[in-house]
């Protein structure tokens, strides 16, 4: 490890957490500035600047037109789906954000309302975001993809005042209705919003007001035409500034809080020294805003410290092709880009030998990073032989916001270790521990945990759940947050992260309930039970597999075709695309304990060709065997 920048940054963040994140503290404009810089006064729940206040969007935005950052470009978007390309600047954004934050104050909306924003990649979801936080409003975005179900579930559990959605998404090769995604999820929600506001999008404009709702159907551009500007609210620094749900083992999502204070200072603190971008430079995060890298790295941390955000409507491949990210690396000038390792895969499988990076001129370019997924060795040799600049794995949650593991580019670049994403970030008390909570010799594997208290800017609870915050999280060893997955240190004190020890899917970095596709498998007439286990992919990290014991009477091999496509289609309509569902088997029967828990890490340990670990307490070893020539199949 570093005996340098980093060793006395991390060092301190850990003894010392008071002085290390008042110092960080100060980049941020505070209204009531921090006197309390580490709240340890209700552990578990430790808080960061208690009694402080300030205001996120102004953080964002007005303080850089204030400071002369007026004309400086605050977001290109880039939209080949649409043929689209738009610049805009500090102040206009500004002024953008104003106008909508009028537009929902005119509404009622007022600090600590919920506002769900179901949008495409597009400029007003950036708006969206950053109006909520100007009025301290709690925004909660959700994924532009998920189908009606999934909608349901967050707008019953968020309760929004305002819904702000857009007529459709643009895939490259279909459009996406959201309306009628977004009227099927308020028709089974039990809570409906005051007002519904539908951004139109000519590719296939929505109707609006048409059906007879609780809630008030509205145009965006006649909203916002009509608005008077609104100004910053204060807020406190431990107020939430958003809600974004994650999924859960159980099937209600968990409703990750971020609060204000904390997430600034930790997301400005972390793009200049984790990821060496500097306010004036030009940085592009290829995710999407509905999760959390686009909250974090499209959304607030560039926007937080002066730089200029890159926002991408498009694919890695297919948007014409596998050499857009190098295009728009090129024509922006970008010094760094993050995304997710799959997207690189996907590069790689069109164009092996990058023949369409020599169109293109990144030489400017410093650093690639590449997080939501294990980076296999593969995918980042071949990255670094094509691009010339490092390629840098971190690790880090939903829950966390920020990073938990990096190599920290700007505060003390280290040597990069090929299947490790280095080293625990300053204010990370990272430890591996065993059965029983005792810390694994180095190089020994066990439970990747985290000691408390996590640094400013992490999870502080689950919105309206504190219950759950601690039985999800901080019971299975005391004084510690468990990550969820399992790894190790190694001499040197860098961290391997070897995968989920629980039932959620790593899917192309986006995670997802093996319990939300179990339920939409079990509600076909035919299905008895069902299980979903995520099996190794090459190319996604994680895909879905589905098992189903039929019905009795029913006969597999006159119908079993047919309903294995229906049981497809079904995850398709109410779970997304994005789960990918691709390979359902009907099996006679599922491996389970004598409790009656379906063996699903046994189950996907066989998938993935290893040996299994069979539990003593399985209550039929041979439904194993019966179902090992299946599981070991897989169909890609």
């Amino acid at each position: 490890m570093s005996d340098g920048a980093y060793a006395a940054a991390y060092e301190q963040s850990l003894t010392d957490p008071d002085a290390f994140w008042g110092e960080a503290a100060t980049r941020i404009e505070w209204m009531t500035p921090p006197t309390t810089i580490l709240d340890s006064s209700n552990p578990p729940f430790y808080r960061w600047y208690t009694g402080a206040t300030l205001n996120t969007c102004f953080n964002a935005l007005d303080r850089h037109v204030r400071d002369g950052r007026g004309e400086q470009v605050a977001l290109h978007y880039d939209s080949p789906v649409t043929g689209t390309k738009t610049s805009i600047t500090y102040a206009a954004l500004l002024e953008r954000v104003a106008k909508l934050a009028g537009a929902l104050a005119s509404l009622g909306v007022e600090k600590g309302d919920r506002v769900l924003i179901y949008m495409p990649m597009v400029p007003d979801a950036v708006v969206a975001m950053l109006a909520c936080a100007r009025l301290g409003a709690i925004h909660s975005v959700v994924f532009g993809g998920f189908a009606p179900a999934e909608l349901a579930a967050r707008i019953e559990d968020a309760k929004p005042k305002v819904i702000l959605s857009a007529s459709c998404g643009i895939e490259p090769n279909r459009v996406i209705p959201y309306k009628p995604m977004l009227d099927g999820g308020l028709d089974r929600s039990e809570h409906k919003p005051e007002s519904v506001i539908i951004l139109q999008r000519e590719q296939s404009p929505a109707p609006i007001g048409e059906r007879d709702t609780e809630w008030e159907e509205m145009d965006w551009e006649e909203l916002v035409a009509d608005a008077e500007p609104a100004d910053c609210v204060e807020v406190g620094a431990t107020d939430p500034l958003y809600i974004l749900y994650t999924s859960g083992t159980t099937g209600r999502p968990k409703g990750i809080v971020r609060d204000n204070g904390g997430h600034a200072v930790a997301l400005h603190w972390s793009l200049e020294n984790v990821y060496d971008v500097h306010p004036g430079e030009v940085w592009f995060t290829a995710s999407d805003v509905g999760w959390v890298v686009g909250h974090s790295y499209i959304v607030y941390a560039p926007l937080l410290l002066g730089a200029t955000t890159i926002l991408y409507e498009g694919k890695p491949v297919g948007t014409p092709d596998a050499g857009s990210f190098w295009r728009i690396i090129a024509e922006y000038g970008a010094v760094a880009m993050f995304t997710a390792p799959t997207a690189y895969r996907a590069i790689k499988r069109e164009d092996p030998k990058a023949a369409l990076l020599g169109d293109h001129d990144i030489s400017h370019l410093r650093n690639v990073f590449l997080a939501g997924e294990r980076l296999d060795p593969d995918t980042y040799h071949w990255a670094n032989d094509v691009l010339h600049c490092e390629v840098v794995d971190n690790w880090w949650q939903t829950e966390t916001g920020w990073p938990i593991c990096a190599n920290l580019r700007g505060l003390d670049p280290m040597p990069i270790k090929p299947g490790s994403p280095s080293v625990p970030v300053p204010g990370y008390d990272v430890q591996v521990l065993d059965e029983v909570g005792a810390q694994c010799d180095r190089g020994n594997d066990g439970a990747i945990a985290i000691k408390l208290p996590m640094p400013p800017g992490t999870l502080p609870t689950l919105w309206q759940d504190d219950d759950r915050y601690v039985s999800g999280y901080l019971s299975v060893y005391e004084g510690y947050y468990l990550t969820g997955d399992g790894g190790t240190i190694d001499e040197d004190g860098y961290v391997y992260v070897m995968g989920r020890t629980d039932d959620v899917l790593n899917v192309a970095g986006h995670r997802l309930s093996t319990g939300s596709i179990e339920a939409a498998l079990a509600g076909h007439s035919a299905v008895a039970e069902c299980a979903v286990i995520g099996v190794r992919d090459d190319f996604k990290g994680q895909i879905p597999r589905g098992l189903v014991v039929l019905k009795g009477g029913i006969d597999a091999a006159l119908e079993g075709e047919k309903i294995c496509a229906e049981l497809v289609q079904r995850v398709r309509d109410e779970v997304g695309a994005v789960a990918s569902l691709k390979q359902v088997d009907i099996v006679a029967a599922l491996p389970k304990t004598r409790s009656g828990k379906i063996l699903r890490k046994t189950m996907r340990e066989l998938a993935d060709g290893k040996t299994p670990t069979i539990p003593g307490t399985i209550e039929d070893a041979s439904v194993l065997d019966a179902l090992a020539p299946t599981l070991r199949h897989t169909v890609h």
